[in-house]
């Protein structure tokens, strides 16, 4: 039986920070990561080694495949890899439901499922519960969890961290709370069997997407990065997530926006023009998005 780990939280908890961590500290494991973004999840570029229409091969014999809309189908051609992988981790949809998703792997045969991992952001975790949009799929994503990680740690008060801790876990019934910064947590703590209940994710709704609306915010032109990452992260524009890659004339940059937190980093080599936004359904305004890329322009 395959061992799978379906990694679960809400849109720019750490998920991609996890699941490139895992990778790099695979020791000897063969791990296959199976990924299906709300917007784009990418795999650091130095552990690539060569890269296909819908699967990468990753150092130590690893792969990431994307399963898009057919999870079953791509976890039965995981069963055609030779050699077959030692551990399975399915990274869900920022807005899935991963209970759901587990008791879709539950099903297949020569599957088994060791867990759910369930990522929240220590500093706006109690802010996006009671959140009228969010709150409901957040909560139900805490309830699915086998263990929590409380990630990005070091943003908060050590006070504030133990009172959002306790938080967690009368919220999920004393499931276990990890606080970890930058998801480094050993992969023995995330890769073990839970035994976790299948019989109360039945009949569960896969994601909650369609309260959703994600585009894609066209970069043509050289700008300030900075400018244009603090720019959207002003809360007038209710943005949930912006990810994605502008020029600059300094060469290529990889921006981050989740909520009112903003970065910039260097973009991997082969990185396209182009920020995936996400807000509430009714609520990405196009217009004013495009016009605050104009206001960035340099030169």
């Amino acid at each position: 039986m395959l061992p799978v780990t379906v990694i679960g939280g809400y849109l720019g908890a750490g998920k991609t920070t996890l699941v490139n961590h895992a990778l790099r500290h695979a020791n000897g494991k063969r791990l296959a990561v199976l990924v299906n973004e709300f917007g784009a999840l990418p795999i650091d570029e130095d552990l690539i080694e060569a890269q296909d229409d819908n699967i990468i091969a990753i150092a130590g014999g690893c792969v990431c495949c994307s399963y898009g809309n057919d999870l079953v189908q791509a976890l039965m051609d995981l069963q055609q890899l030779d050699p077959p992988p030692d551990h399975v981790m399915l990274e869900a949809s920022g807005v899935a439901l991963p209970g759901a998703i587990a008791a879709s792997v539950s099903l297949l045969e020569g599957y088994h499922l060791d867990g759910i991992v369930v990522l929240v952001d220590a500093e706006t975790i109690r802010a996006r519960a009671e959140d009228p949009y969010m709150g409901d799929t957040i909560m139900r994503q805490l309830t699915d969890a086998d263990i929590l990680l409380l990630n990005k740690s070091d943003l908060v008060p050590k006070e504030v961290l133990g009172t959002v801790s306790e938080w967690l876990g009368a919220q999920s019934s004393g499931t276990t709370v990890v606080p970890t910064c930058h998801c480094a947590v050993p992969n023995a703590v995330i890769l073990q069997d839970f035994a976790p209940d299948i019989a109360k994710f039945a009949n569960g709704a896969f994601h909650q997407a369609g309260q959703f609306d994600s585009q894609v915010l066209e970069v043509s032109h050289d700008c300030d990065a900075d400018t244009l990452a603090a720019a959207l992260a002003d809360p007038a524009f209710n943005l949930i997530r912006a990810k994605g890659f502008v020029p600059t004339p300094d060469g290529m940059r990889t921006i981050q926006n989740v909520a009112r937190r903003w970065s910039v980093t260097h973009a991997p080599d082969g990185a396209r023009p182009g920020i995936v936004v996400i807000a509430h359904k009714g609520r990405l305004d196009m217009e004013r998005l495009r016009s605050v890329v104009l206001k960035s322009r340099t030169g």
